[in-house]
């Protein structure tokens, strides 16, 4: 890179390098535009992880082109061989459920300590890349109940990351875990999402999409993400894209 090239980095990306957890769904596509929006470059990390589709990862490689991320990196993992979710299993994902039922208990839909997961191959790529700053699009007003979206987990996780790690350890970076979304409504996060120019017909949010790749419209996923664009007065494009 020329030094007029580092300049120009410079000039756009003035917070340094941060990667973000992209699933290729809403919330973490709007946290990949706040990244970029805070002046941080982004690098993408997704996850081929033995989920029961990968809509959402072609989502997330759509999303990581056109917001132009620096590098996109896929991470194969195997959780089928562990199961226990009706992610990585052969377990019928719920359909039709109300906002109560959503809300009472953990749903079996949740991937056992998967975002501890994520996060520690995250944490190994920031400290590669000199990066202090990881971005993940949790959230725990609208969701579905798991205990890895809550604020303590990651003050936990964030602790834990500065006391595993040689840069942590050396004091030459100090990890921090940005979660913009955590105390938004879906239809803050929608909002916020389109402010900075977010194209969500590029994204999937379901649990059980067709074959097409279409959204059921029924599992808690999808009823969540209709909540968000009803009470934003929005249509959904992903609603109004042809499958292809």
């Amino acid at each position: 890179m020329s030094s007029q090239d580092s300049t120009s980095a410079r000039a756009r990306y003035p917070r340094g390098r941060a990667v973000v957890l992209l699933s290729g769904g809403l919330d973490s596509t709007t946290t990949l535009a706040i990244a970029i929006a805070e002046g941080f470059e982004p690098y993408a990390i997704s996850f081929r992880y033995g989920q029961r589709h990968l809509v959402e990862l072609e989502a997330a490689r759509r999303v990581a082109v056109r917001m132009g991320v620096q590098a996109h990196v896929i991470v194969d993992i195997d959780l089928r061989q562990f199961g226990g979710s009706a992610l990585t299993a052969d377990i019928d994902v719920p359909k039709g459920r109300s906002a109560s039922a959503m809300s009472a208990g953990i749903p079996v839909t949740y991937v056992p300590a998967r975002n501890t997961v994520f996060l520690s191959f995250a944490l190994a790529w920031a400290e590669t890349l000199g990066s202090q700053d990881i971005f993940l699009g949790v959230n725990i007003l609208d969701y579905s109940g798991y205990p890895d979206c809550r604020p303590e987990y990651i003050a936990a996780y964030e602790r834990m990351a500065n006391l595993a790690t040689k840069a942590g350890v050396e004091g030459t970076l100090r990890l921090e875990i940005h979660t913009p979304l955590i105390m938004l409504t879906k239809a803050q996060i929608i909002a916020r999402g389109l402010a900075l120019g977010v194209d969500y017909s590029l994204t999937s949010s379901c649990y059980d999409p067709g074959p097409a790749g279409q959204p059921c419209g029924s599992c808690d996923s999808c009823l969540l993400r209709a909540k968000g664009f009803s009470e934003a007065g929005i249509t959904d494009p992903l609603l109004q894209r042809a499958p292809s």
